[in-house]
């Protein structure tokens, strides 16, 4: 429920960016504003994660969520034009701060719930089903929202949805918090000692990540305005481009819930696998064609982009330690929201010098090369111990 409302009032400010100033570049930084603060933040949430606990930084980032969610909702009846414009923008980077803290400390929350530590690999993937379930629905949701009440009650409702996980946290969940391990304070508690101590693979499963996130995660950040030009311009429209990139998403999460194990022991393939249904999917959305045919490189698009991202953080939870967990799961953000964030702007320029079409070209190729690349240097790489403990 929580991450539904979080897409539909996305959806509700992507719309309201796209009618106001049908500027790639603005759509860009709203993407941005909502990733790039992981480059910042996401470390030293990961650093108070490992040193006060993850339980204590989940419940004050949700709250913090709710804050922003409130701003953005109190923003559409108050205020107008481009102060609205800067409003909106406002509370997506207080968003992305806030997030930046409640990805890190839920990651090293997800093995506090498990009986069994061999259950961590099929309950992350899982978690990451639901999520993208919410995708699924936030939306659809978000674009009947606008379409029949307006935007206000979409940005309304992605408030509200935070208060469920954080009464689940607070009255329902009961994590084992007496297994949690936590770093003491000091030098041993940085990033990079996490960055020094997590070995060549999880460091190169980082790197990877980053490279393919820079060169093709724009389509959140530019999906109003390909939505315009390949679908049309109503609320709807846009909703259906992201529900399908959300189903995508789904199948790609299933695909690697039912292999978890298997998929984490050969991390580079996993990662370069996933990183190549997208960057052909892009050179599908370059040629172009029918609905039909956009809609399932759409399709394949959010299958490869949700494989790379939740594969990513997968290897890099099950195959650390525990006391590094939070700063791993900082790291992780940083590789994918991070590069996401940067590739909308680059994406974004690209577009409005070039097209869309030839944006999708370029970002395609390159993606093709550096997935082949990977699968040729370090396909048969293997995660030689998996640390669960």
């Amino acid at each position: 429920m929580s991450t539904a409302g979080s897409f539909a009032g996305l959806t509700a400010k992507g719309w309201i960016l796209m009618e106001q100033t049908a500027d790639p570049m603005v759509l860009a930084l709203h993407f941005a504003a909502l990733s790039l603060p992981t480059m910042l933040v996401s470390g030293p949430a990961g650093v108070r994660t490992d040193r006060v606990g993850c339980e204590r930084v989940l419940i004050q980032a949700q709250w913090a969520l709710l804050g922003a969610g409130l701003l953005a909702a109190l923003a559409i009846p108050m205020l107008e034009g481009q102060t609205q414009v800067l409003m909106l923008l406002t509370s997506t980077l207080l968003a992305g701060v806030a997030g930046a803290y409640e990805l890190t400390a839920r990651n090293k929350y997800c093995a506090l719930l498990v009986d069994d530590t061999r259950q961590l690999a099929p309950y992350l993937t899982s978690f990451s089903v639901v999520f993208n379930v919410g995708k699924l629905v936030g939306p659809l949701l978000g674009g009947w929202l606008v379409t029949l009440t307006g935007p206000a009650q979409a940005l309304t409702l992605d408030a509200a949805t935070y208060l469920l996980p954080i009464a689940s946290v607070i009255w329902l969940l009961k994590p084992r918090l007496e297994l949690e391990q936590r770093s003491t304070p000091g030098k041993t508690a940085s990033l990079s000692v996490a960055w020094r101590d997590c070995g060549s693979t999880l460091r190169n499963v980082l790197t990877f990540t980053a490279l393919m996130c820079v060169v093709g995660f724009f389509h959140p950040g530019l999906g109003p305005l390909i939505a315009a030009r390949e679908l049309g311009t109503a609320p709807m429209d846009l909703a259906l481009f992201t529900s399908v990139l959300a189903l995508g998403s789904i199948a790609g999460g299933i695909v690697l819930q039912r292999n978890s194990h298997r998929f984490c022991s050969r991390p580079s393939l996993t990662l370069a696998g996933f990183g190549l249904i997208t960057a052909l999917a892009q050179l599908g959305m370059a040629r172009g064609g029918s609905t039909i045919f956009v809609l399932a490189m759409t399709l394949l698009i959010g299958a490869g982009t949700a494989g790379l991202l939740s594969s990513s953080n997968l290897i890099t939870q099950v195959g650390a330690p525990q006391i590094l967990r939070g700063r791993m799961a900082g790291l992780s953000q940083i590789a994918f929201l991070g590069g996401g964030g940067l590739s909308g702007l680059i994406a974004a320029q690209l577009t409005i010098s070039l097209g869309l079409p030839t944006t999708f070209a370029i970002t395609g190729w390159i993606g093709v090369v550096l997935a082949l690349w990977e699968i040729w240097r370090r396909g048969g790489t293997m995660l030689t111990e998996v640390r669960s403990a």
